[in-house]
């Protein structure tokens, strides 16, 4: 979750609302400047580099980084005659993406006729995530979108006394279960293997992965399918969670301090945009 996806501000399916007087519009996109160099590898080249990289965040998408057109490579762009038209933002052109021998087309794109109060995206263009190599801010590759600032991850110990049952089996009992807290989510909570029955856990099948946690495994508990998992090495920033295990509310009766949890609406993570679906393989070694 950020800003402008999942249970955002600017998403919409905000769980929070601002305090005005009146309606606000339907749709609000937000533009700021990234303030971190970013980089662009394309069929092994760089093509871009800029410390001049705006952030546009839309209603429903994750940020998108657009870059001044001075700071992308020459000959990296290759106009095409392909032409969309943004519904909040206008005209749209899009290019093809070379470098040397290789090429993508319509890989990247510029809105081309700006309305005056988007004029800070003007003269820039943004790179489709997924047609590219990789992303970079200095030197450590950024995967699955753009870095959202507005998204934060704090995790707190606690000694509340948690309980997981699928039916009359206890799968896991701990008072030392860790809280995820996860802008715009519920609480997750984690526990240490030592609190809960290895032998309920069953491997599935398929691996996602979180831009801001990592590779993400689960397990199967009985006939409750995918109703667990893990991180099995978190990335640096949430480590503390590395190896514990998370159950799904609505599969299973998960009790804190004997109040059942529920899932709550729009906590499904849906993907969705053009920087979406790298494979777990592509993002397993990160960050090197």
């Amino acid at each position: 979750m950020g800003l402008s996806w999942q249970q955002g501000p600017l998403a919409p399916g905000a769980i929070g609302r601002f305090l005005v007087p009146g309606p606000l519009p339907e749709r609000l996109l937000f533009a700021e400047p990234l303030r971190r160099r970013m980089r662009v590898k394309f069929a092994g080249a760089w093509i871009a580099d800029s410390e001049d990289v705006v952030l546009l965040h839309e209603p429903g998408r994750y940020p998108v980084a657009y870059f001044p057109l001075s700071d992308i490579f020459p000959d990296a762009l290759r106009a095409s005659e392909h032409t969309t038209t943004h519904r909040d933002l206008g005209p749209t052109a899009w290019y093809t993406v070379r470098a040397g021998a290789h090429s993508k087309p319509r890989a990247a794109w510029e809105h081309t006729g700006l309305p005056g109060y988007a004029g800070q995206l003007k003269g820039r263009a943004a790179f489709a995530w997924r047609a590219m190599d990789a992303f970079y801010e200095e030197d450590e590759r950024i995967v699955g979108h753009a870095a959202d600032a507005y998204h934060r991850i704090d995790i707190r110990q606690t000694s509340r006394h948690l309980v997981v049952r699928h039916g009359d089996q206890v799968v896991a009992d701990t008072t030392r279960p860790l809280a995820l807290y996860e802008s715009g989510f519920a609480p997750r909570w984690y526990v240490p293997r030592a609190d809960l029955d290895e032998a309920a856990l069953t491997p599935a099948e398929g691996q996602t992965f979180c831009p801001y946690k990592g590779v993400c495994s689960y397990y199967d508990i009985g006939d409750a399918a995918k109703a667990a998992w893990c991180y099995p090495d978190a990335y640096t920033e949430v480590r503390r969670i590395s190896g514990l295990i998370s159950f799904e509310p609505d599969q299973l009766d998960v009790r804190i301090d004997g109040a059942q949890l529920r899932l709550e609406p729009g906590q499904t993570v849906i993907p969705h945009g053009v920087d979406r679906d790298l494979s777990t393989d592509e993002i397993a070694p990160w960050p090197t």
